[in-house]
């Protein structure tokens, strides 16, 4: 693998309000994404408790309840030299965050990125800070989830800044929401080519049992180049690691970057939007 290049993966998981549970299946995965030599693996929003977006559900959980899994999934890192972002929860000043857990492969939390634009969940507060850009094996990362997607300027602001792999970590709608599954396809693409960076998805998969089940959505995990092609996707339905080595010489940001550097009636809004983005 050249310096230039990353091996990166996405898992599609289905998993339930069972942290336990969960956490054993992640820790399965990251091994076999270390025995693929993945340099970044990223797993769905909220997979750590099921996206379970129940009041009751939250009143009982105990904060250290999800620490502990992350402290396995912290020393799953260390173990196996490898990146993981992962969708977890955290409870700050008597709140909840819908947020991703960002380790590195020396098993540090460098990060956690709370949801910016929440999608109707009552348990938790949205993201009223940075919009962080972590080098992970050596590559600036940024980061969304789910209903984020619909709001390009997450993506584009820390892409200019220089972030050039954005992963995706979602748990949106079912089949059975067919009109959006169009809309779904083609927002993390955009997102990729409307800044010239990877977009990696890590969507949960359909549920073959219960369509209807809370906590499952539509599958098609993918990876997606800065043209806006899709270079690896997964099935609606089942676990899956989708990876590809990517060429990070591609990854140049140029439509973000001449966003802010191009004399035109944006610049001036468009650079103050940019002190939003911070390296960590």
């Amino acid at each position: 693998m050249s310096e230039n290049s990353v091996k990166v993966a996405a898992c599609q998981l289905l998993s339930s309000e069972e942290v336990e549970e969960n956490v054993s299946k992640v820790l399965n995965l990251i091994e076999s994404c270390a025995e693929e030599n993945i340099d970044i693996v990223a797993f769905p929003e909220g997979c750590l408790f099921g996206y379970c977006c129940c009041p009751d559900y939250w009143d009982q959980m105990s904060p250290a309840t999800l620490a502990k899994a992350e402290y396995y999934i912290s020393s799953a890192c260390r173990k196996y030299h490898i990146n993981v972002i992962v969708g977890s929860a955290s409870h700050q000043n008597g709140n909840w965050y819908n947020d991703l857990a960002i380790f590195d492969w020396n098993g540090e939390l460098r990060y956690r990125y709370a949801k910016t634009f929440l999608a109707g969940e009552k348990w938790c507060l949205n993201n009223r800070g940075k919009l962080p850009i972590v080098n992970l094996a050596g590559v600036d990362c940024c980061f969304i989830i789910c209903h984020d997607v619909r709001y390009p300027e997450l993506v584009k602001l820390p892409a200019a800044m220089g972030a050039q792999i954005c992963f995706f970590c979602s748990c949106e709608s079912g089949l059975i929401s067919e009109h959006k599954l169009s809309a779904y396809h083609a927002m993390p693409i955009s997102r990729a080519t409307e800044n010239g960076i990877y977009l990696i998805m890590a969507n949960t998969p359909a549920n073959p049992t219960d369509m209807y089940a809370p906590g499952s959505s539509h599958g098609n995990s993918k990876i997606i180049d800065p043209d806006g092609n899709v270079v690896k996707e997964a099935g609606f339905f089942g676990d899956h690691i989708i990876s590809a080595t990517v060429d990070l010489s591609k990854a140049k940001g140029i439509m973000a970057k001449r966003t802010y550097s191009e004399e035109t009636i944006l610049r001036d809004w468009f650079q103050e939007g940019c002190e939003f983005a911070v390296r960590v």
